[in-house]
């Protein structure tokens, strides 16, 4: 007899290195890393251990949204390879214990950052938390193949709770970098789709590979890549940003787009073939991680 998810209950606990997997460490290293760039290019300052209070709320809020994330998708992590061995479909832990430390880790999260910070940025936290745990989650990724566009909104946030952490508001700069995380997501995202297609199609999630096809999702790699590229040197064209951003944003794009480009024209179905997808997927990591590095030394190195 098979056993489901929510009914097997683990002989052992679950070890403190699998709570740690609920949050999703590598997605939270990406989110931490952003909304510190929003601090630091935010224009005044803040006190080091308040700085270092905004930036660990951040952290467990987001480590609240993967555990939750994980807790509500037991059943369809178990159908996919690349997920199979997370804590709850590989039995390692009960669902009632994740939902309990997504929900806990998440209410911490913003009552810190509320009390020791300001309760704007605690706000536009919970408010990603709920996004990424209820609207994106369990809304958007079961039922349209636009989940990962709207969704894309989760990751989007933290570089906006940064700047309001120092801040105490919300001008155009940081609604830029929101936006650029945003049109970026898609792009780096089906990269990833596309060669693992026979995931998705297994657990049933109407990936845009899915339900569009590879042409398809091809063509819309290459427009949210230049959608993407127009949003990302916006802060250059409006004097937002000095120079040396607006150049490097321009360099760095311009890979990006040539990168978009080769996916849309490889029309290679076997995964081992894909390797212009990969590339992708692997630059749309560097490329955001060099942005954000180069706008912070723009804005508080450069004269």
């Amino acid at each position: 007899m098979t056993i489901s998810v929510s009914e097997y209950q683990p002989a052992m606990p679950a070890s403190a290195g699998d709570f740690f997997a609920l949050t999703k460490p590598r997605v939270m290293s990406l989110v931490v890393f952003t909304a510190l760039c929003g601090m630091l290019a935010a224009p005044g300052s803040v006190d080091p251990v308040l700085g270092f209070t905004a930036i660990l709320a951040i952290a467990l809020g987001a480590g609240a949204s993967g555990a939750l994330n994980q807790w509500y998708e037991a059943g369809l992590d178990a159908k996919m390879k690349r997920t199979a061995q997370r804590p709850l479909p590989a039995g390692r832990m009960d669902k009632s214990s994740a939902l309990h430390f997504g929900v806990g880790l998440g209410s911490f999260s913003v009552l810190l950052m509320g009390l020791a910070v300001n309760w704007l940025s605690a706000a536009i936290l919970a408010f990603s938390i709920f996004f990424y745990a209820v609207v994106y989650t369990m809304w958007l990724k079961p039922r349209t193949p636009q989940n990962i566009v709207i969704g894309g909104a989760a990751g989007a946030f933290p570089p906006l709770i940064g700047w309001a952490a120092v801040t105490g508001d919300v001008t155009l700069m940081p609604v830029l970098l929101f936006a650029l995380i945003f049109f970026w997501t898609p792009p780096h995202f089906w990269a990833l789709a596309l060669f693992i297609n026979s995931d998705y199609a297994k657990a049933g999630i109407p990936m845009l590979p899915v339900v569009a096809g590879q042409a398809a999702t091809r063509r819309q790699i290459v427009l949210y890549s230049l959608v993407m590229t127009a949003v990302a040197i916006a802060p250059w064209l409006l004097d937002l940003a000095g120079a040396l951003y607006g150049v490097a944003a321009s360099a760095l794009s311009l890979v990006f787009v040539a990168l978009a480009i080769r996916v849309g024209t490889n029309r290679a179905t076997e995964p081992a073939a894909m390797r212009p997808e990969k590339r992708l997927f692997a630059y749309s990591i560097f490329y955001l991680f060099a942005l954000f590095a180069i706008l912070v030394v723009d804005a508080k190195v450069v004269p």
